[in-house]
């Protein structure tokens, strides 16, 4: 049976908007738009810089992802000719009474504030006096309490007249009773998360009208639910817990078929984690049946304090975490359900408890087991509701571990295929933002790695490939003791210093990967360890040494070409480690400037012995042969050292070259020949443009589609022409300079579905 196939959203797979761009770079430079004070270090927009409201809502929001608001970005908004906000939304932000001020002067008429933890209680006559067209305020958590002269003397009451929604959490604080002693007969919502004594609430005044009621995780005390009673135009009302043992009401199927019977308006109701779904099913009452009645039909609902709601269902019911399971029943009168049944349960748990983190916790740890069991079929949903609650929560580590698991799953399960970019920068961003803030969790790096690890490196994460540099390097710490998170960074890093252009690996040096690497060899080859981390950390340091002679010099000033001795000596049957190594020095031998520091007997002693070596196939001695070549171009005047004999050398490097196979398959990888074309000129020394020959001949025979079009864009057919013109070179080398001219004109040939031409050869 054919089904619909889900597609991730379009809005998420398409690039940012113009808008959303500038706004990030201007994020990034704000001297683009404000002046700093030098004393007060408080920024001033611009004279001639207007934002309208759109701007400059859009710009706290994106400013906020990544960078923290305070008094000095505050204060950019303080001009209310130039700047305009009807919509105020803060979160983990810290700005002070005195921020808040420079926001509240516009008067907006939402105003969020969300672990905003700089806010004292003076912030709520801030908002007092600026209240006018506030009709939406929500703040929390609080975790201070007011002295009980200040609730005598009454100097914290919320006075907002127009107040229509007020939402307030609050953490081991006794706060509201204090906000709350002036009536808000405009309030229509109510939040109050959290409370420690629900005993206040009882002499809340001004209430009758509310329509929608949330005490979520409010303990229970004697008269809460009798006044709750009494708020009769009630729609939604909230009674949920984190916390089960919080949640145990006495008689709890006698009090929620009260509070059935006396709101009759009621339609979404939450009663997640307590015990007000009862038990089950309750027996069908018994009754009377004389000869000549019909039997009653018993009215089949499994929560015995909302039969009187069967016929009438809820919109919603909250059952997650329920006392007894209660989501997992089936008689059950309501419309939407919350719980942990299924896929549509968990998710629209997720969806509906996305601001309470010790709940969604929980929520978020069932997605993982429906992606883990790959159960789960509204990807596109569930990663929406991940990238949320990661973004929303990143100081809680619970959440940040179960999101970024599922992230894994996500990534590299069927829809892989279907992530745009932008996806899978906000997938990145998340899980950095996560490591970043929980760097000292095994579990968060971890998940974070290996959900990286997914991705095509480097082409997916060039978005954010600083960052992700930098978050890598601290996970390589200088001692040899090393775990999972470790080893995998050494991967990444390797793989991100491949196949990037020279800016990229220009960072990666000025970073401090070679110092980390060298260091982490050292200490390996201390206790001599050869694995594979010491493999990997030769083979970082070989591809961010590519074309890159700044870091070449820096891997020489760290003593690199000692450390090369050393674990040549220690570790001399290890092909890998040896390949690796050769690479790296190959690098740096083709920076003329370096080539001095390696004019040591003892170096050239090594290079010289390994041009016989027959580990791993030729590479090794192949890329001997290049460091010696490279140092050969120089001249006879350059080589300033007895032994070796530069006769000598030159005399085995070439013997070296004529014994490879043309046709061995290479493990290694070229973005430029520049540095092997430059020898194609050394008229001076032919065994140097002998060992560069055979490399093109070598390439181009066994990897025509990757390397003729090099050798093509680069301009090395004129220089091997030129090779076959000159009388100096010998004859072997004017050969392999015909066979790299034919190889590409069949390439050439073959591109443009055209005959090749008559092939060049070269007659004695």
């Amino acid at each position: 049976m054919a089904t619909k196939q889900e597609n991730l959203p379009v809005s998420e797979n398409n690039p940012e908007s113009l808008v959303e761009i500038c706004i990030e770079t201007i994020a990034r430079n704000l001297d683009a738009i404000s002046i700093r004070d030098p004393v007060t270090l408080l920024r001033r927009l611009k004279h001639d810089i207007i934002l309208p409201v759109e701007l400059c809502e859009k710009f706290i929001d994106i400013f906020q992802r990544k960078h923290v608001i305070d008094d000095k970005i505050a204060n950019i908004f303080r001009d209310t000719e130039r700047t305009k906000i009807n919509n105020l939304k803060l979160r983990n932000s810290a700005v002070t009474v005195e921020g808040l001020l420079s926001f509240m002067v516009h008067k907006p008429k939402t105003v969020e504030l969300i672990h905003c933890v700089d806010l004292t209680q003076v912030a709520i006559n801030v908002i007092n006096d600026h209240s006018e067209n506030l009709v939406s305020l929500k703040f929390g958590p609080l975790c201070y309490t007011i002295s009980q002269n200040r609730l005598y003397q009454k100097e914290y009451i919320l006075s907002i007249p127009q107040l229509r929604k007020l939402s307030i959490q609050c953490r081991r604080a006794t706060v509201f009773p204090i906000l709350l002693t002036q009536p808000l007969y405009c309030l229509r919502h109510l939040e109050l998360s959290e409370l420690t004594q629900s005993n206040y609430l009882t002499a809340l005044q001004g209430l009758e009208t509310l329509e929608s009621l949330v005490l979520y995780n409010v303990r229970i005390e004697t008269g809460l639910v009798e006044w709750i009673c009494t708020l009769h135009s009630l729609k939604h009302l909230d009674l949920s817990q984190s916390n089960e043992r919080l949640g145990v009401f006495p008689n709890p199927n006698l009090m929620l078929s009260r509070m059935m019977h006396c709101l009759p308006r009621l339609m979404s109701l939450d009663i997640s984690g307590t015990n007000l779904a009862g038990t089950g099913a309750a027996p069908p009452p018994v009754e009377e049946v004389g000869a000549s009645e019909v039997p009653a039909v018993p009215v089949r609902c499994d929560i015995p304090g909302l039969v009187s709601r069967v016929n009438n269902p809820l919109h919603f019911l909250g059952l997650y975490g329920t006392h007894n399971g209660a989501c997992r029943w089936h008689d059950i009168p309501a419309k939407v359900i919350t719980g942990d049944t299924n896929e549509e349960q968990i998710l629209t748990s997720a969806k509906v408890y996305m601001g309470r983190p010790a709940m969604l916790a929980h929520v978020l740890n069932d997605l993982y087991y429906l992606f883990r069991y790959d159960q789960c079929e509204s990807v596109q949903r569930s990663l929406a509701v991940v990238l949320e609650a990661m973004r929303r929560h990143i100081p809680e580590k619970h959440i940040q571990i179960s999101g970024s698991a599922t992230l894994f799953y996500i990534v590299k399960g069927k829809e892989k295929d279907k992530l745009g970019m932008k996806l899978k920068r906000n997938i990145l961003n998340a899980l950095l933002d996560a490591m970043e803030e929980h760097r000292k969790d095994e579990t968060v790096m971890r998940n974070g790695c290996i959900t990286i690890c997914q991705f095509k490196i480097p082409a997916d994460v060039l978005c954010e490939y600083e960052r992700l540099v930098q978050m890598l390097l601290s996970c390589v710490p200088y001692l040899s003791q090393e775990g999972f998170v470790q080893r995998v960074s050494i991967y990444l890093l390797n793989s991100l210093a491949c196949q990037v252009d020279g800016n990229r690996k220009l960072f990666l040096g000025k970073s401090g990967l070679i110092e980390k690497m060298v260091h982490l060899i050292s200490a390996r080859h201390e206790c001599s360890i050869c694995d594979d981390v010491l493999e990997v950390a030769w083979s970082t340091l070989w591809n961010v040494t590519d074309e890159t002679p700044a870091n070449s010099s820096r891997f020489l000033e760290c003593h690199g070409m000692e450390l090369f001795i050393a674990c040549l000596e220690t570790f001399p049957q290890k092909e890998e480690l040896l390949r690796n190594m050769m690479g790296l020095l190959g690098n740096v031998a083709e920076v003329a400037e370096l080539r001095p520091q390696l004019m040591d007997t003892e170096f050239l002693d090594v290079f010289y012995d390994l041009l016989d070596s027959s580990s791993d196939g030729i590479e090794v001695s192949y890329n001997a042969a290049g460091v010696l070549a490279h140092i050969a171009s120089d001249g006879e005047e350059a080589w300033v050292v007895a032994n070796p004999p530069r006769a000598a050398v030159l005399a085995r490097l070439a013997m070296a070259v004529q014994t490879w196979n043309l046709r061995d398959e290479r493990n290694i990888n070229y973005r430029s020949f520049k540095p092997i074309l430059g020898l194609l000129s050394v008229y001076h020394t032919p065994q140097c443009q002998h060992w560069a020959v055979w490399a093109l001949a070598n390439l181009t025979t066994v990897y025509p589609q990757k390397y003729c079009s090099l050798v093509i864009a680069e301009d090395g057919i004129s220089l091997l022409k030129k090779i076959i013109k000159d009388p100096r070179p010998y004859t072997v080398i004017k050969d392999l300079a015909c066979m790299v001219i034919n190889n590409c004109s069949r390439y050439t040939a073959q591109d443009t579905d055209n005959p090749p031409p008559d092939p060049v050869s070269y007659d004695n």
